[in-house]
């Protein structure tokens, strides 16, 4: 029996696989690839910033957020988040964290001239912007009236869609790097697609093998179950929260019909009793409206 693939997008393992020392290669070549740059542009390297002490209580909390933070050699500062479910909000969300990476790279009484460029990017495993085609969009601060004005370069947000990703018919794995990183990513992708890549990507093939590191760690394979499990208790938690609003709506609203029906036969001059019986009101109720 084919033992299951990790999924590298669990953010814990994400963390693992991208985001300690030692992780900089692949790290730097998936910014390459969300960035488009290439040639003389490409980034050369990246000093991965270590935020975070994983315990037990940070892998089991929901609501912790495992993020992969970076400087790169051009002075810019990278945070990168993994978003399986839709918490709402991913909009300010996103612009919220790129503040705090933006007020963390302003040392006290430096120039505003000296503030870091602030690249954020969400990996986000749900349908986002349903009006964008694109599964992977990039936002920056244009003057709204002349869209060629950009008012500063600091601001740099991009969203990638897995689920727009996967309705792609045809991956241009041969020639685009963001397509390799991307099918990777994706726990569904077929073994011998993700083998294929492994081959032909240097960066790629190193993150494979630190997954693999990682997977053979009890203590590493035990926090990525319990993110799992955390992230399942999470998304049931608020199903059921929304399965229980929507039967308290239902009975909200046949409660209010129920009335308006008695409120109408007893206009009509009806016995109390007989509404009561049709409606399933108290006699009591009945009598007060």
């Amino acid at each position: 029996m084919t033992k299951e693939r990790l999924n590298p997008l669990n953010d814990y393992l994400f963390l693992k696989i991208m985001g300690e020392k030692g992780d900089e290669e692949q790290l730097c070549a998936f910014l390459n690839a969300v960035l488009g740059r290439k040639g003389q542009d490409a980034l050369a390297s990246v000093e991965i910033i270590e935020n975070k002490t994983i315990t037990a209580e940070v892998v089991g909390d929901k609501s912790s957020i495992l993020d992969v933070r970076a400087r790169t050699c051009r002075g810019e500062r990278a945070n990168i988040e993994v978003q399986l479910r839709n918490l709402g909000n991913m909009d300010r969300r996103s612009l919220f964290y790129w503040s705090l990476e933006f007020s963390r790279g302003m040392e006290a009484g430096k120039d505003y001239r000296d503030a870091p460029n602030v690249i954020a990017i969400n990996i986000v495993n749900y349908e986002f912007l349903v009006q964008v085609p694109a599964f992977h969009t990039s936002f920056h601060i244009w003057e709204d009236t002349y869209r060629d004005i950009l008012l500063t370069d600091a601001l740099e947000i991009h969203f990638i869609d897995m689920v727009k990703f996967r309705r792609l018919g045809e991956k241009d794995i041969r020639n685009d790097p963001l397509h390799r990183w991307l099918t990777w990513f994706d726990q569904k992708s077929p073994q011998p697609l993700v083998e294929e890549i492994i081959k032909m990507d240097t960066a790629i093939r190193k993150a494979e093998e630190k997954m693999v590191y990682v997977s053979s760690d009890k203590e590493a394979l035990r926090a990525y179950q319990m993110r799992e499990l955390a992230l399942s208790d999470w998304t049931s938690g608020l199903n059921h929260a929304r399965e229980e609003g929507m039967r308290k709506g239902r009975q909200e609203g046949r409660q209010e019909n129920m009335q308006e029906i008695a409120k109408a036969l007893k206009a009509l001059g009806d016995p109390v009793e007989k509404i009561a019986v049709v409606t399933g009101l108290s006699v009591e109720d009945i009598a007060k409206l």
